[in-house]
């Protein structure tokens, strides 16, 4: 074991002329009246950097100094020590070489914590320094609630030993919901910490399965005690005001939750499934609040045309896309700049997702016949500027925004299409006349959301013979491009993948394509269409994602799985249409088809993603 020397870190910093006695002192008086270590006050005050701190410490207790982000981490090592005693001694397991056991610790001097640890851990410890921030974050990415959930799953099954279905609204009432409390709170507290934007709850006939899905992709957990899935439903059911006594039909609710600091949205819905009640919660963190769209990570080109189009005092825009795409994202970063107090703006949705200021929110409620298309003719008569459609879903929603933005007013609304051109066509099929679609309609967006490469294991990757083939789809020039992957580290959960990036496409009308509108000629709107030379397939911007190293081949595949063959040439010039690509914070079905005996990525079509 290399325990160090205790040390008094002020005089060495003093002795090494990184601070001046002075400023020592200076940092003993607010240590004193923060209570935090000494370190973490010079950092504070900045009279050293933490690199300074940590290379110091290093080279004076002979101890190395590692980069958890760019180290290897065991996870079977990391849950040697408890999470709340890793977060009490600053300290993380990072690996087990056999007769003893390699600890980062942000203060290696700390000879009492040293002690603990060999204490508490099953073999000898020996040291390294390691940087607090760096811990912390991976306390979130190695210390998930899975074995917590899996505690107070069993927990609550041994509180009701029974394997049929059974009520516990007697114990609800008498407060005797304790194991369902906690287990319901790891769990959301497991969703947060994960980022996660959706959890599911699905009973099975032995089992039962809690999914989240994180950055588009689920990730499970199987817990044995299927029984337990009912007195979750019902917790559920009460919190969101849902009738406990119906089990037959679907049903749709709302509750807050608060985790960790975050206050979080969470849009429930249940249906009747075989084995029970599946329950599936969308979260949404109101303490992130709204994007705005330079947050959105649309390219600064487009979005400069975007934001020329919402100046316009009428017309209707159109957000498309499959659910889980970002529309709704992206229309309220549109809100948001729209949003002053010299217009009036008055949104239909179903459910309101986000409180505005100012604007007037108007929640759908079918049962009372408080309907798209009954709220629209209404808001038609409160005198606004702005009119925001949560979803155009029917021929007299439709017709009624139509003929709204053609009578001055600015239009937004979102369409479930696989990209823009056939946005306006579906319009056409839902019963809308030509003429009122092409003297309304002035632009449509389409966008996807595809996994951001990890920074941190990025490498570089030769794509496959089946890959080049269908990137040759896309552009002919695909061989000559250089690509990045995601090797799988601890800050991406050995995925390759870390967070999400918006990839955009955006159509506005021109003189052509209105002509063609006119007569319901959906061929000749859509050669018009793709002769547009402001237009840029999605399948176009993915690829430069790509080239760019932001994203992979295989998300490319994914999002066009199979790309159509155009008779119309692209302008293969992507860089200028991605300039200055900013990074979101933790956002095409065809007639002919390569003929290929293997499908890209995972197999999933364009309405999986």
């Amino acid at each position: 074991m290399n325990q160090p020397k205790r040390l008094r870190l002020g005089d060495l910093l003093v002795q090494q002329e990184l601070i001046t006695d002075d400023q020592l002192m200076a940092a003993l008086s607010e240590q004193r009246k923060s209570g935090r270590k000494l370190g973490a006050t010079l950092i504070e005050m900045q009279l050293v950097s933490e690199a300074q701190l940590l290379e110091l410490l290093s080279k004076h207790l002979k101890v190395p100094l590692i980069d958890i982000d760019q180290y290897r981490v065991d996870p079977n090592a990391v849950r040697l020590l408890p999470e709340i005693q890793a977060r009490r001694f600053r300290a993380l397991v990072l690996e087990d070489a056999g007769d003893s056991l390699l600890v980062g610790m942000s203060d290696p001097a700390d000879l009492t914590a040293i002690d603990s640890l060999n204490d508490i851990l099953p073999k000898p410890v020996k040291v390294a320094v390691v940087s607090e921030s760096q811990l912390f974050n991976a306390y979130d990415n190695f210390y998930r609630k899975t074995e917590e959930i899996a505690s107070f799953a069993q927990e609550l099954a041994e509180e009701y030993q029974t394997d049929d279905e059974f009520d516990l609204t007697g114990g609800l009432e008498s407060g005797d919901d304790t194991a369902v409390a906690k287990l319901l709170q790891s769990i959301f507290e497991d969703a947060v910490q994960a980022k996660a934007s959706d959890i599911h709850i699905e009973p099975d006939e032995s089992q039962l399965r809690i999914r989240m899905r994180v950055d588009g992709v689920l990730q499970e957990t199987v817990i044995k005690e299927k029984n337990i899935a009912a007195a979750l439903v019902l917790r559920l059911k009460l919190m969101a005001g849902l009738d406990i006594s119906e089990k037959r039909l679907p049903q749709d609710g709302r509750t807050q939750v608060r985790v960790k600091g975050h206050r979080v949205d969470v849009r429930l819905s249940t249906m009747p499934i075989q084995a029970g009640e599946s329950v599936v919660m969308r979260l949404l963190d109101q303490s992130a609040g709204v994007l705005t769209l330079d947050q959105t990570g649309m390219p600064n080109a487009l979005l400069a045309r975007l934001r020329s189009l919402l100046q316009r005092p009428h017309g209707m825009i159109l957000v498309t896309g499959p659910t889980g795409s970002g529309k709704t994202t992206t229309l309220y970063g549109a809100l948001s700049e729209l949003n002053q107090a010299s217009k009036k703006i008055i949104t239909v949705e179903d459910p309101v997702e986000y409180r505005l200021p100012r604007i007037n929110q108007v929640q759908v409620n079918t049962k009372i016949d408080l309907t798209f298309s009954s709220i629209l003719r209404t808001t038609l008569r409160q005198d606004p500027d702005i009119i925001m459609v949560g979803e155009m879903r029917d021929r007299e929603t439709v017709e009624i925004g139509l003929r709204g933005a053609l009578t001055g007013h600015l239009v937004l609304s979102t369409l479930h299409t696989n990209d823009a051109i056939s946005s306006a066509i579906r319009l056409l099929d839902m019963g809308a006349p030509g003429y009122l679609v092409a003297t309304s309609l002035r632009a449509i967006i389409a966008q996807r959301l595809v996994r951001r490469i990890c920074e941190n294991c990025s490498v570089s990757h030769t794509p496959d013979e089946d890959e080049l083939f269908w990137l040759g789809n896309i552009d002919e020039n695909a061989t000559q491009f250089s690509f990045k992957r995601g090797l799988g580290c601890q800050k991406c959960n050995q995925t390759g993948y870390r967070g999400r990036v918006g990839v955009f496409e955006l159509l506005e009308m021109n003189e052509q394509m209105m002509t063609a509108l006119k007569s319901d000629n959906t061929e000749v709107f859509s050669q018009a269409a793709l002769q547009n030379k402001s237009y840029r397939p999605l399948a176009h911007t993915a690829l430069t994602y790509a080239k760019m190293g932001i994203t992979t081949v295989e998300e490319v595949l994914k999002l066009v799985e199979r790309i159509a063959e155009r008779d119309v040439e692209y302008d293969t010039d992507d860089t200028q249409h991605l300039d200055n690509v900013p990074a979101p914070e933790p956002l095409d079905e065809s007639n002919e088809k390569p003929q290929k005996p293997a499908s890209p990525g995972s197999g999933l079509s364009l309405e999986d993603i």
